[in-house]
């Protein structure tokens, strides 16, 4: 059974309605960044850092898969499928995927801010007085910008065991995530889908390269057809 290794990113959660601050000038839901997403702003304004990380949960919540997830998780008909997300939310794992990474965290997990491996689920609000089992403070189990990424060295090694290796709604413009296509096989068959596709830098370098531009909703669906004909005609 050939291994599909899929990377996604906010392109195909948008369509979900969870928003990116990417697509509106560097803010995200009218914060800064710096405000929100840092280790420094956790330990200036912890108290605004767990409201704008609880009002993100209450919308997942929300929120449901869209087709691009469903098409993803039905691959596994067929493939042996592992998909790298660089999304917080868990619109592939409702989905029906079976096995997805998480590089950045997980919204609808907190973990102690004493002992990392401490990882509790948690879909309610998250207060200052929370604290895990050995008294530590409660933090969202979120990859901060400046922080290390964990799963890094685990999502390099999906990477190399790729037949195809399909990206999906990034701009693969975030590093590290952006490099792990280094780490796949360079002649194997990849797909990019994105309405906006960014053809340079890493995809540049990739000769079976098939880009589809249009959204997850319709574009993962074409990436289906061409899977499925190749499937045929081995």
């Amino acid at each position: 059974m050939q291994k599909i290794v899929v990377l996604t990113g906010a392109g195909i959660s948008a369509e979900s309605g969870i928003r990116t601050f990417r697509d509106s000038d560097g803010l995200w839901e009218n914060h800064r960044i710096e405000d929100v997403a840092t280790p420094e702003a956790w330990i200036k304004h912890p108290s605004l850092v767990l409201q704008f990380y609880n009002e993100r949960r209450a919308q997942l919540l929300t929120t449901a898969p869209n087709d691009g997830h469903r098409e993803i998780a039905a691959w596994e008909k067929d493939f042996d499928v592992s998909v790298i997300t660089q999304n917080v939310d868990d619109l592939h794992e409702r989905a029906g995927s079976s096995h997805v990474l998480h590089l950045h965290g997980e919204l609808l997990k907190v973990r102690s801010t004493g002992k990392e491996s401490l990882v509790y689920p948690w879909e309610k609000d998250l207060h200052l007085d929370d604290f895990c089992e050995n008294g530590f403070p409660l933090r969202p189990h979120i990859v901060w910008f400046g922080e290390a990424v964990p799963m890094l060295e685990e999502a390099a090694e999906i990477a190399q065991t790729a037949d195809i290796f399909i990206i999906i709604g990034t701009s693969l413009q975030v590093y590290p995530a952006a490099g792990l296509m280094r780490y796949a096989p360079p002649d194997i068959p990849y797909f990019c889908v994105d309405p906006r596709p960014q053809i340079s830098g890493e995809l540049e370098l990739l000769r079976r390269l098939t880009v589809v531009a249009e959204p997850a909703s319709t574009g993962v669906k074409k990436v289906t057809e061409a899977l499925q004909q190749a499937l045929h005609s081995a």
